[in-house]
This record gives C-alpha cells, structure tokens and sequence, in this order.
C-alpha cells in the first residue's frame, strides 16, 4: 500500500480490477483504495501476471503493507499457492538487496525504495515473482496500446480511460453503444453525459425552479445489505465519512456558530440565467442559479472582505485571505466531500462555469483529491436541490462562514404594489462569532441577496 500523501497511514481497499492470473502493464490501474481524504486509483509499476491478492475488498490496510504479487517472469501463473501456505514469511530481510536494474514486484505505488521497513511477519507469500525474474524485459504478448490505459487487448472493447469507465457504470452507460470523440477513438466524459442524456431523472416538480444540483449522486449507489427480519444493520464508520464526522464535531464545539436567514425574490435572477443559456459568449457552457450564487458571493465577498478570514488558535491571529477558494459541499456515497475552485475571484462567468463543471463531473466520478478539499476559504452548500428551503449548516474547519441555498419556488410576493406570483428562496449564513461580528455577517449576507434581487448589480458592484 503506497503512501498516498497527505500525512496518510492507512486505506481500504474499495474494488480490485484484476484477479489472480490476469495479465498486467506498467500503468495499469489494478484496485481502488479510499482514504480519510478521497478515493484513488492505484498503478501498478511493472509487467507481469497477477499471483496473489492478499486482500479482499472492503480491507483497511496499513501504508507499507504488500497488497498484490506479480510474476514477472512472463510464465503462467501457478495454479494456487498451494506450497506456501503453511510458511511464515516476514517482511524482507535487512541485508536482502534489490538489483540495481530490477524493480521488486511487490508493491502497488508509483516506485520502490531500495530499503525495506521491517514490519510484523505475514502467514502469506508476499512475492510469487523469482528473484532471477527480475531484470527480464515485459513479455511479448503483453503489448497493450497506449490508448487503452493499460486495460485489455486491442478488439471489440471500446477505448476508454479508468475515470471514464468508472462513470459510465455509475451513469449505467454501456461503453459499446457510445461513440468516441477523443483522439485516436478514445471516449470521453463528454461522450458517456452526451450518452446518458436521454435517459429519464430525477427531477424537481415542474412548479418549482431549483438551482442545479452542486454534485448529483451515482445512479447506483451502494446499499447496506439488510438481512430479512433484522431489526438493526450495523455500517462500519471509516474513510471520508470518518473524517468528516470528526472535522464537523470539531467545528461545531470550537467555532461559536450564529445563523441568519434572508428571504428574497430572486426572478430576475432567473431570468438572466435562461438568457445566459442562449448567449454566445456562454455556448457550451453550464449555465444554472448556482453559478450565479457563485458570483454574488464573490461580489459580496469583495465588498466585505473581512468575511473571508481564519482564525489561528495556536498563533492568536485572525488571517484575512485576499483570495477566495470557493468551496462546494457535495453529497456523495462516501459521505460529505468540500472541494474548492481555486482563485475564484479572479476567474469570469465563463471561467466559473468551466470550474464548476470540472467540480462536479470529478466529484460524481467520486475523483476529487486531497488537493481540490484542502485551502477553502468559503463554503456554498446547495439544500435546496432536496427540496428544502433553508438549513443551518456547519462551518467548515479553517473558514469563517458557509452559506446555504434553499428551493427557489414560485410564491405569492408583493411585487410592484401588487400580490404576484414570484420566484422565491432564502438563504442562511452560518458565521463563527469569534471573527464576524451581527453587523459585518448581515451586511455580507443582504449583499449576496441584493446582488441576486438585482442581477445587475453584478456590474455596477464589481
């Protein structure tokens, strides 16, 4: 098990991709593993044929541990490990070296180092390659092209990447039927969305006009398996889901929260989003109230600057950030993830669309890095795709304030003198006392609804 970065010591084997006498490249993606941050697709850095798995799915295993074997002597695999079975083997010896032009084929990573930790002895073999095996060259039958990744022989396969076919089964998107956009016959995300288009969602009611969901769940999300008559199911608590408990436990007993709602007609908004959609300038591009709220808070941010700030217990600071790294909290099977547009602030409508997008379409894949969740200076979570019209979210650690969107809907609003029907939502501001004071939070807050009252205000305010 690699040592994915981050701090990290340990990781659960989410899904295998190949099984014991499978032929594997250099490159190749064998297994999934899910961390306290993210879940990450692991190469495995030689050619070879799988031996041995030595762990199921659903395994935490500790960073360093051997994970796989591989025969890299081009032969068969051996049918079992039959002889082994009965003997102990230990990590490898100290005065055990690796040859100089040879790569040890024991670990799943991006390199080996030439020494070895000792680690607690294993009651199964960790290598099933001879040592003489080595520094022999890949086998011949092994030519895999480029193209595929490293998944496969040439044939009736189509031609994509891991991410891509991973999205396609959670879209349920057969790869055979989508045609390629991509160079050399490669399909893309596009092409497997463009695919999954027809296929009938899950919406909200005509009547109501809801912003655009931050990320939308997988089509098939995995359930926890419920024996008939059981009066309780047990789910284990790890990986992201037990990181995040943790952080938002810690936020909520450490950062005084205080909440405040604003209620406000948002039509014109509105508006301005179906016009956006048939502007040139927006062709191709996302356009939906999300990246609208997106930009109001920035404007609001800009005219509040004190907003975007950290408070440093250790230091007795509080850190004003003259950047904005825009977080979207996402719902995701694994749990709770807050990935982050870098430098909002500095990006146009179009730029934002463009970042959003790429936000969601990671984070659906469930692909969001460490890196995307780390450095957020300010958090959008969007209840009202839910159908909900207003919550009181927790602070993500290290910031000072998120901001909820409820449902827009249509409700009766005294517009002009007169009772109409208008597009309606409220918003809630979630700020820590100890750096945003009643006056500074409320006065970012009636910004962010005067921007989207008043669209125009994204010029005359920026």
């Amino acid at each position: 098990m690699p040592d994915v970065g981050e701090g990290l010591t340990e990781a659960e084997i989410l899904k295998w991709y190949v099984q014991p006498g499978d032929t594997v490249t250099d490159g190749q993606v064998v297994c999934e593993v899910e961390t306290a941050k993210a879940a990450v697709e692991l190469p495995i850095p030689f050619d070879g044929t799988v031996h041995e798995l030595l762990f199921p799915e659903g395994t935490t295993v500790d960073v360093g541990q051997v994970i796989i074997s591989v025969n890299v002597g081009g032969g068969e695999a051996p049918a079992a490990p039959a002889a082994p079975v009965q003997e102990p083997v230990a990590a490898p010896e100290p005065e055990a070296e690796v040859a100089p032009e040879g790569r040890q084929p024991v670990l799943v990573g991006y390199g080996v180092a030439a020494t070895s930790t000792k680690r607690r002895a294993r009651k199964a073999p960790v290598a099933a390659a001879p040592a003489a095996a080595a520094p022999v060259a890949a086998p011949a039958p092994v030519s895999v092209p480029e193209q595929l990744n490293g998944h496969g022989p040439v044939g009736a396969r189509p031609l994509a990447k891991p991410p891509v076919r991973k999205l396609a089964k959670d879209l349920g998107v057969d790869l055979t039927t989508v045609t390629p956009t991509g160079p050399d016959g490669i399909i893309t995300r596009e092409d497997v969305h463009r695919a999954a288009a027809p296929a009938p969602a899950v919406e909200a009611p005509a009547t109501v006009a809801a912003p655009a969901p931050a990320v939308e769940a997988p089509a098939a999300v995995p359930a926890p398996v419920v024996e008939a008559g059981a009066r309780e199911t047990r789910i284990p608590i790890k990986g992201v889901r037990k990181a995040t408990a943790a952080a938002m436990v810690g936020s909520a007993f450490t950062a005084p929260h205080v909440t405040e709602f604003i209620t406000f007609d948002i039509t014109r908004t509105m508006k301005l989003v179906d016009e956006l959609k048939s502007d040139k300038d927006m062709a191709g591009l996302r356009v939906n109230p999300l990246l609208l709220i997106a930009k109001a808070v920035l404007v609001a941010v800009k005219r509040n600057p004190e907003i975007n700030a950290a408070w440093d217990e250790t230091a007795q600071e509080i850190v004003l950030k003259h950047y904005v790294n825009l977080g979207i909290a996402a719902a995701t099977p694994r749990g709770l993830i807050v990935p982050n547009i870098k430098d909002a602030h500095a990006q146009t409508l179009p730029e934002l669309s463009r970042s959003l997008s790429d936000l969601v379409a990671t984070a659906r894949e469930g692909k969001t890095t460490p890196a995307a969740m780390q450095g957020g200076t300010f958090t959008i979570t969007n209840v009202g795709v839910f159908g909900v019209d207003t919550g009181t979210p927790i602070i993500n650690p290290g910031e000072s304030a998120i901001l909820a969107v409820g449902a827009i809907k249509p409700q009766p609003w005294v517009h002009k003198g007169k009772v109409k029907p208008r597009q309606v939502t409220t918003l809630a501001l979630s700020f820590d006392h100890r750096l945003v004071d009643g006056e500074l939070g409320s006065k970012f807050l009636a910004d962010v609804a005067a921007v989207l009252e008043q669209p125009k205000r994204l010029i005359t305010w920026a």
